[in-house]
Order: structure tokens, then sequence, then C-alpha cells
């Protein structure tokens, strides 16, 4: 299985680069983040065209998830589905893929220290790790993917003067997504690349791209059953080049049908 999630930042904006990047790289599963659309405007017909079920959740101008699937996808939920009051943010959806569940997540940013954006980060990845508790099994098949906004690791930001202490890395929000992993979940990517240094956003300000300054803030985290399958793991980094890019790179991983002889398993701390 190839999975992918990438922030694609409006799909009515990248439509094409979505439906050419489809067409070449055919992944089996696509987690998509930051839709900002509608359901009604989501470009389903032409990902049908090449093969892909369209699970969407999506919203005006902001926020909006998607799983594009080869397989059809089983018991699709919207949101937390926890019993309590819906989020009116739509960042949230799962489904039952080939038997194992998928869930993209666009966990907020967070805006600025201090502020109610932070507050109610915090709170969404507390309520994240209570729906894990109450709906799913670590020792079934999951894959948790999406933009955490979050770099784990000081070597998650290549410009900590500027990062290190704001909303996507501090000590809280890496502590938060700390508790979210100990459900049972594991940051499949960062076996393969233990020094770190490896980025998967880059502002669009200030030629932050062109200078390789980015942060590490799109994942894939398992359970694991699925991590001990993974066998390759990378950012596919030309696509954040050239006119009309989103700020995010897809970020793909793969799995074999079963466990390796050897894997990259259990990942070594950096």
């Amino acid at each position: 299985m190839d999975l992918v999630t990438w922030n694609i930042n409006s799909v009515r904006a990248r439509e094409d680069r979505l439906v050419h990047w489809l067409d070449h790289f055919q992944p089996d599963v696509l987690c998509l983040q930051e839709t900002k659309v509608v359901d009604e405007a989501f470009p389903r017909a032409r990902c049908e065209a090449l093969g892909y079920h369209v699970s969407h959740y999506g919203q005006k101008a902001y926020n909006g998830v998607a799983i594009l699937s080869r397989s059809e996808p089983e018991d699709v939920v919207c949101g937390f589905d926890d019993g309590q009051p819906e989020d009116e943010q739509s960042r949230l959806i799962g489904a039952r893929i080939d038997g194992v569940r998928i869930v993209s997540a666009y966990f907020p940013n967070g805006g600025r220290m201090g502020s109610d954006k932070y507050a109610y980060k915090l709170g969404w990845m507390k309520r994240l790790r209570a729906m894990l508790d109450a709906r799913f099994d670590p020792a079934a098949p999951l894959a948790l993917c999406g933009d955490y906004n979050v770099a784990p690791f000081p070597d998650d930001v290549a410009n900590p003067d500027v990062y290190e202490g704001s909303v996507l890395a501090n000590d809280d929000v890496r502590g938060a997504l700390a508790d979210i992993a100990d459900f049972g979940l594991v940051d499949v990517f960062r076996p393969f690349h233990p020094r770190g240094h490896v980025w998967s956003w880059w502002d669009y300000r200030a030629g932050s791209f062109q200078r390789d300054e980015g942060l590490r803030i799109d994942h894939v985290f398992c359970t694991a059953p699925l991590a001990e399958r993974v066998i390759g793991a990378s950012v596919d980094r030309p696509e954040r080049e050239g006119t009309g890019a989103s700020d995010h790179a897809p970020v793909r991983v793969r799995f074999a049908q079963r466990a390796p002889t050897s894997p990259l398993w259990p990942p070594q701390a950096p």
C-alpha cells in the first residue's frame, strides 16, 4: 500500500496539480487537508475518472479534509463523532479501507501563543486523544495522517530562532502530540530520516523554500500492526516547486503486505 498525506491548501486553486499528481503517482490512498471547498465543489468527477473513490468533509473557504482511495471506503465518519456537539470546523474524516482504518486530520494551527486559537488547538488535540481511546484499538491497524501543525523534534525545524517557542514548536504542543502517540501510535516517517532536517512545509514568505528553511509538520502515525510493515517514507519535494504550488509537499509512506524480515522497528530516538 502506498499512502500519502498532503495539505493541498485549496483544491480549487490546485485542481490541475492534484489531478496530474494522482495520474502520475497513483497512490492507493491519498489523505488531503485544507481543501477549502464545500462537498459539492470538490473535483470528484475528475478524481473518479482516475479510479478513485472520494470521501470529503468540506467547508467553504476554510479547512476541509478528504480521503481518496482506489478501494471502496467503508464506515466513513466525519468529525469526532464522539457524542459531543460537533466541531464547526471540518478537520477530521475517517474510513476503513482494505481492513485498515485511515484518518485524515487537519490539526489547528494555533494562531499566536496565548490566543484563543492556541487554546482551541490544545483542546482539539486532547479531544482527538479521547476519541482514539473511545473508538479504536491500538492492536488494530490504524493510520492517523495529516497536517499536525506540530514539529515533533528540534531538528524538524530549519530556523529555530523563528519557530522554536511558536505554536508549531513548543513543549506544550509536543507534549499534546506525545499524549496522542501514547495511545499506541508511531511516527513511521522518522526511522527513515533519523537525523531530521527533512521538511514538509515551507512558508510562502521571504523565499523560505529557495533557502530550504522549512518544518516537518505533516505526519503519518500508525499503530504497531501497520508500523511494522513500513518499508519506505519520503517527502515529494518537487511538488512544492513551481508556480501555484501548495506550501506543503506530499508525504509518502509505503507499506509491505506483511512485515519485512528486518523492519526498521522499533524506531530509534533522535
